[in-house]
């Protein structure tokens, strides 16, 4: 449904002060979610570890066979590792070296709960720990404010993300369609004249700001009345996700000031008959992986500025369950994509998938985790989007090196 707001409604969604939109559009992270807790085993193969087959007889992904393409087997990466077979439109990313995984990713949460996982990372906190809004929201109240712009963090859906919360301005939207400034007739051209005229004046403390707001008002009008058509060939499939990030593509290259954009991607909780080359989770990685290329594609030399992130809540255990499904985990791995990252590899090691009589809190076999979650975030946010101020978005924390993101180069 379309949103209409009043002339204050919507001046007060646009009022910022700082300089434009287009200046400080350069840097925007695009953070996906993974809800329900994606096996990243099953998405990201260890092909050469005899106990990933042993442990899993129906879902195991067929090991790489030579170099033919083989939908019901992996595609190779390297000595170790493979991608499912539906990842395939994400190779020539990784071969590229602009795409990589981090393995054994996690929490220090272990009460196997989808909603207290999630709450605790988007918040960007420990086990047990509060911290006030989420880790984005924070990121984005850190910085200067004339960085920020009435657009700087979109969440393409209808509600906004925990790790929006506290953010100095976030807008949730499923198409930039749908901001619709409120006037008889549709004749915003009159209420914007008006408006122009009102700041046009040095005296007025609003002055500045208000031309900004002119001007990206005037931005989002012409996204608005141009329809898009996705550039370089990229083709979006048709559905939620793959349109999501369509629009978040569509704003970053009309420079309206995104910074973060959130997107989710749901139906990952796969306790019953997963599959494996083919089945539930296939069906939702393709979704993944085609939206992703598209995405990537369409974006052309904008895309230098942007870095992609694919998180999870937890992963699943390393063996099957008797319903052909995989139940509640630890670790999982981290896909990131951009031109900061260091590409085409696989980062830390894999932890045992055996460990016989160990058992934890969840049972026995959930992955161990190497790298805290929140030192993939906070390398990502000061090596790809510049922000020096980890201790205002996770106090008290110290990251570990991943290795994931370029260091820069003065």
């Amino acid at each position: 449904m379309t949103r209409h707001y009043s002339r204050r409604d919507f001046l007060s969604r646009l009022a910022f002060s700082g300089s434009s939109a287009e200046a400080h559009n350069h840097k925007t992270l695009v953070c996906v979610f993974l809800r329900g807790g994606a096996d990243t085993l099953n998405m990201y193969i260890p092909y050469a570890n005899d106990d990933y087959y042993k442990l899993r007889p129906n879902i195991a992904i067929k090991p790489p066979a030579g170099n033919a393409a083989d939908k019901e087997r992996a595609i190779k990466i390297n000595d170790t590792y493979a991608l499912h077979p539906m990842l395939a439109p994400l190779l020539p990313i990784y071969e590229e070296g602009r795409m990589a995984i981090v393995q054994a990713v996690g929490t220090d949460n272990t009460s196997g709960s989808h909603f207290a996982c999630q709450d605790q990372m988007e918040h960007g906190e420990a086990c047990g720990k509060s911290l006030g809004g989420g880790w984005l929201g924070r990121h984005l109240a850190s910085r200067s404010a004339d960085r920020q712009t009435p657009l700087s963090a979109v969440a393409i859906g209808t509600a906004l993300p925990e790790a929006l919360r506290g953010a100095p301005a976030a807008s949730v939207l499923n198409s930039i369609d749908e901001l619709k400034l409120q006037a008889p007739a549709g004749d915003t051209s009159t209420i914007a004249r008006a408006l122009a005229k009102l700041y046009d004046t040095e005296v007025d403390l609003l002055a500045s700001p208000g031309r900004i707001t002119l001007d990206l008002l005037s931005r989002v009008e012409r996204m608005q009345n141009t329809p898009y058509k996705a550039a370089h060939g990229a083709i979006y499939p048709d559905n939620s996700f793959a349109t999501g990030l369509r629009e978040v593509a569509r704003l970053i290259k009309g420079k309206v000031g995104l910074e973060v954009a959130s997107v989710d991607l749901g139906g990952w909780d796969t306790h019953f008959f997963q599959g494996g080359a083919t089945g539930l989770q296939a069906a939702n990685i393709e979704q993944l992986a085609q939206g992703l290329a598209a995405f990537d594609t369409d974006l052309g030399g904008a895309r230098a500025g942007v870095t992609t992130l694919v998180i999870t809540e937890f992963g699943r255990r390393t063996y099957e369950n008797s319903s052909m499904g995989t139940d509640h985990g630890r670790g999982f791995a981290i896909l990131a994509i951009g031109d900061r990252i260091c590409g085409g590899q696989v980062h830390g090691n894999l932890p045992p998938l055996n460990r016989g009589a160990e058992i934890d809190i969840l049972g026995p076999s959930g992955l161990q985790i190497a790298f805290d979650y929140r030192s993939v975030l906070s390398e990502v946010l000061v090596r790809a989007l510049d922000n020096h101020r980890l201790d205002l978005v996770f106090p008290d924390f110290q990251p570990q090196e991943v290795g994931l993101v370029k260091r820069s180069v003065a």
